[in-house]
């Protein structure tokens, strides 16, 4: 609570991952922040209403894993098509959709450096979009919750400017 901005990051999958959230006490301190949080890949993922991943794929409607709730919305599986490798592995162009403190600096030229086979699909929350067979969120902000789908950390220059934007966040400069 008294850290200045908090980074949930995330490698593997959304039920190992709310287990232990769930086990350390933080799957019910992390929606009461107020201070900026910027969830990574699978911590992005996390701060929506729940996951395809984990769920029973033989079912007619896989349940799924429940996540934060922060967020709405649902982590999908991306889709398979031909041409389409999931998971998707790799740089890719980042695709403006709204002006946010967060992606200032970023544009349609820059890319970023993917590795999931889960995402979140686009929606009012969406500050920068990819396409890998189809559109998903790469980016996203409501309120002191953002997410960015990609690995800033192996994302050079592109990263480096979403991370230095975050921690220069103040409270004031985020739309509700």
């Amino acid at each position: 609570r008294a850290a200045p901005r908090v980074l949930l990051p995330g490698v593997g999958s959304a039920a190992a991952a709310m287990r232990e959230l769930h086990a350390l006490g933080l799957a019910e301190r992390l929606p009461t922040l107020t201070q900026p949080v910027l969830g990574i890949c699978l911590g992005m993922q996390l701060l929506f209403e729940g996951s395809e991943e984990g769920g029973d794929p033989s079912l007619p409607i896989p349940r799924l894993t429940r996540c934060l709730s922060i967020l709405p919305g649902t982590v999908r599986r991306l889709p398979e098509a031909p041409g389409v490798r999931i998971p998707h592995m790799g740089w890719n162009a980042l695709i403006p959709c709204r002006a946010h403190p967060l992606v200032a600096g970023l544009g349609s030229s820059d890319y970023a450096y993917f590795v999931h086979s889960y995402g979140v699909p686009e929606s009012v929350l969406t500050l920068m979009a990819c396409a890998h067979g189809e559109r998903f969120s790469a980016i996203v902000a409501r309120g002191n919750f953002m997410g960015a789908q990609f690995h800033p950390e192996r994302s050079a220059a592109v990263g480096a400017r979403l991370l230095h934007n975050f921690l220069h966040l103040q409270p004031g400069d985020l739309p509700a």
